[in-house]
């Protein structure tokens, strides 16, 4: 699409880069019925290392970039893509797809009825704030993108549908082919006071 991609380099394990510093799953201990032995018994001063280190130069540089193009003119939009696992704590996950938000539905609202109208997908298999809720205080979306303004939206997308780069990059086309109308909506640059918070969340 022609848009700046900022990739984080480091497993979520290290540190969650989306979450906030204050957030209990920022660094997870224990997850899905196991202990992490790196994670276990950390301390305050190597939590403040790895958020030096990981979070902060991710967070950083997100910034940056939406300040750039701001700069330039086009406040930017900031779309964020993730992916989950398939079975969480026993449980089959239903959806392949699922998209997050809070506050502002301009990306997200056209985006799930855009996908639902896909005839590979049906209801059930495309999640509003599923498979995690989208209202997260101190994450990504919410530090950088709902405080200036900016239209955005959380993309996740169940693992075993992107294990195979043919199959990750067939949900890439498809994604930058239904976002490319939406992001072209110059309507969607403005917010409104239409726009209304998402569905609760199921889990965080």
């Amino acid at each position: 699409m022609g848009a700046p991609a900022l990739l984080s380099t480091f497993s979520r394990l290290i540190i969650d880069p989306n979450r906030g510093l204050d957030d209990p799953t920022l660094i997870m201990r224990y997850s899905d019925g196991a202990i992490l032995p790196g994670n276990a018994y950390i301390d305050a001063a190597e939590i403040a290392r790895r958020g030096a280190s990981y979070w902060a130069p991710y967070r950083q540089e997100i910034a940056a970039a939406i300040d750039a193009m701001t700069a330039a003119g086009e406040p930017p939009a900031l779309i964020s893509i993730h992916s989950f696992t398939p079975v969480w704590r026993g449980v089959l996950r239903p959806w392949k797809i699922g998209v997050l938000w809070d506050r502002d539905g301009r990306i997200a609202k056209p985006l799930i009825e855009a996908l639902l109208a896909e005839p590979d997908l049906r209801e059930g298999e495309v999640g509003d704030n599923e498979p995690y809720g989208g209202g997260l205080p101190g994450d990504t979306i919410d530090a950088i993108a709902t405080s200036r303004g900016l239209a955005n939206a959380l993309i996740e997308i169940r693992q075993d549908l992107i294990a195979e780069s043919k199959d990750a990059l067939a949900w890439a086309e498809r994604i930058a082919r239904l976002m490319a109308s939406i992001l072209a909506d110059r309507g969607a640059r403005a917010p409104s006071a239409a726009h209304r918070r998402g569905k609760p969340a199921s889990a965080t």
